[in-house]
């Protein structure tokens, strides 16, 4: 294996990483509509945290669907 390679495998995971970290926080604002917690009330927070949930199902969902298409 020549550095190159090895170079651009650590690039894909960090990218990978990175790229991950970001739609989790995005999802996770989409799902708090853009508010911190503390800004919440009880019934937001409670809504909130069924939308990451249904979130997180459906990314498990597009997971599982990704392997059966290999």
């Amino acid at each position: 294996m020549d550095l190159n390679r090895i170079i651009q495998m650590i690039l894909n995971r960090l990218m990978r990483r990175a790229m991950s970290k970001g739609i989790n926080t995005a999802v996770g604002m989409a799902a708090g509509k853009g508010k911190r917690r503390e800004d919440m009330t009880p019934a937001e927070r409670e809504q909130a945290k069924k939308a990451q949930d249904l979130a997180k199902r459906a990314q498990q969902a597009a997971r599982i669907s990704r392997r059966i298409g290999r």
